[in-house]
């Protein structure tokens, strides 16, 4: 069990530098790795180890995502598009 955990936290941890919620260089804190781990693991578990395939699937079910893991993706949404400004 600790072996799956980890490794879904890497790829969560992954997922979310790839996605555009982080700088490249950036790969999130603690906490926003935390908020969305639980919600890879009920909704995109089948995805796992793939990184991009988990963002996309963790992206396309937004509205079932915990409020915690909705808010990393919104939050690096915003900083997205204030950058991109």
């Amino acid at each position: 069990m600790f072996k799956s955990a980890f490794v879904c936290t890497v790829v969560v941890l992954a997922s979310l530098n790839s996605a555009g919620a982080f700088a490249q260089e950036e790969r999130g804190t603690p906490e926003q790795r935390a908020a969305c781990t639980p919600d890879a693991f009920r909704l995109c578990a089948s995805y796992i180890p793939d990184p991009t395939r988990v963002e996309t699937c963790l992206r396309q079910r937004k509205s079932d995502l915990s409020e915690a893991c909705r808010s990393v993706f919104e939050q690096g949404a915003a900083a997205a598009a204030v950058k991109a400004r």
